[in-house]
């Protein structure tokens, strides 16, 4: 690029004589420039967002990957299991779960819950439990006064059976114990020692920890657990630690990690993200159009000078740079203040998270904001990219002219 294209590029930019009319365009195509990229970034921001406050939701209150028996047998010899798997590359925690459904009451109030019984000793390791805990606290053996085992509930599980700390509830397994007048439900009595908030409206409303030893009596299921959950170094790593470990083990334990449990969320987040890309993206390119206009009104007004500077000598190379220049100043305006708006609608976001949506519908109750650097210079890539490309005919056209035509009149 010549000194003398970057001066006329310049000059035309902020022509005075045809000020109102081009220069309105020229906003118009900065400020659509300027909205789509924002739009853009914001709405990606987002979508990373949801991303990872549901993939951290997810590992922090379930393990990397699960040990278990086809047809969810029961495991017996899962301590000598746990040994064997703590030795293989990336594992840093295994620990024993009971994991089935029951019914709890409080006083007059009943529902159905998932059962999670862990070992407080190892289990805490290797889920987040002790970092969700916002009322309460751990205690989850007989330590009380009234000799009753400890439960842990969900927030909105522990609202919906008014219950609070030191309250009596009782879980109903069905059909788990033999008397007179036949099968009956096996009850246990538990005090609630704590109240635990995941971040996901599906497990505050659904899920109760009780120790190991709780949930094996319940569920009459002696010394056995239902699987080993693994907790891993780098949770990417959890597909091939999984492979890896049943291929050694063999029939009949199986793996599932958290990434297979959960792929047609994630798979559907990532496919939205690209649409939501798609869809935006023609904010931009409706923002070149305007590029393209305002580049032909200028051609147009400025023929004369175009003649001129050809008479005196200027390539057609030389004047498609000067046009293509004046193009590529208002998308790297509208770029830059595109970027600087994105950047600060998702800081403002994710500050005062004051966007609330219903958690029951999509398992958080603020919109999440992530910003990734790689998107930032994607979109600002494509958005120059389509600024450069809508400049190229307006430019050509400039270049094609001749200069005896473009002066003959004036």
């Amino acid at each position: 690029m010549r000194r003398h294209e970057w001066m006329v590029a310049r000059r035309y930019f902020g022509s005075k004589r045809w000020r109102w009319f081009p220069s309105a365009i020229s906003t118009f195509s900065i400020g659509g420039i300027f909205v789509g990229v924002a739009a853009l970034l914001t709405v990606l921001s987002v979508m990373n967002g949801f991303h990872t406050e549901l993939r951290d939701k997810i590992i922090g209150t379930t393990s990397h990957l699960v040990v278990l028996r086809y047809h969810n047998e029961p495991v017996e010899e899962y301590r000598a299991l746990s040994e064997q798997i703590q030795t293989y590359p990336h594992v840093v925690g295994v620990a024993p779960f009971v994991y089935s459904k029951a019914m709890i009451s409080a006083e007059s109030y009943v529902d159905g819950i998932v059962v999670r019984g862990i070992d407080p000793e190892v289990g805490l390791g290797v889920i987040d439990l002790p970092e969700n805990i916002v009322l309460g606290g751990l205690a989850l053996g007989n330590e009380g006064e009234d000799g009753l085992p400890g439960i842990i509930l969900g927030l909105n599980l522990a609202d919906n059976l008014r219950a609070h700390i030191g309250t009596e509830v009782v879980l109903a397994t069905p059909g788990s114990a033999l008397a007179p007048m036949g099968v009956v439900p096996r009850l246990k009595k538990f005090r609630v020692a704590g109240v635990f908030d995941a971040g996901m409206y599906e497990y505050n409303a659904s899920l109760a920890y009780i120790s190991l030893e709780s949930a094996q009596d319940i569920f009459d299921m002696g010394d056995r657990v239902t699987g080993l959950e693994v907790k891993l170094d780098d949770i990417y790593r959890a597909p091939a630690v999984a492979r890896a470990i049943e291929r050694d083990l063999g029939y009949p334990f199986r793996t599932n990690d958290w990434i297979e449990l959960n792929s047609n969320l994630f798979r559907a987040l990532s496919l939205e993200k690209q649409v939501m890309f798609l869809i935006l993206a023609l904010i931009v390119v409706v923002a070149a159009f305007n590029i393209v206009s305002s580049l032909i009104m200028l051609v147009i007004k400025k023929t004369k000078e175009i003649g001129i500077l050809k008479s005196m000598g200027a390539t057609a190379g030389s004047i498609m740079r000067i046009f293509v220049l004046e193009g590529l100043i208002l998308g790297v305006i509208g770029t830059v203040m595109g970027v600087a708006g994105g950047l600060v609608l998702s800081w403002v976001i994710d500050r005062y998270r004051f966007i609330r949506i219903p958690g029951e519908v999509y398992f958080l109750d603020t919109l999440p904001v992530r910003m990734e650097l790689t998107d930032f210079v994607v979109v600002a890539a494509a958005s120059l990219t389509i600024s450069l490309l809508a400049t190229i005919y307006p430019a050509y056209r400039a270049s094609r002219l001749v200069p005896v035509e473009a002066i003959r009149y004036e």
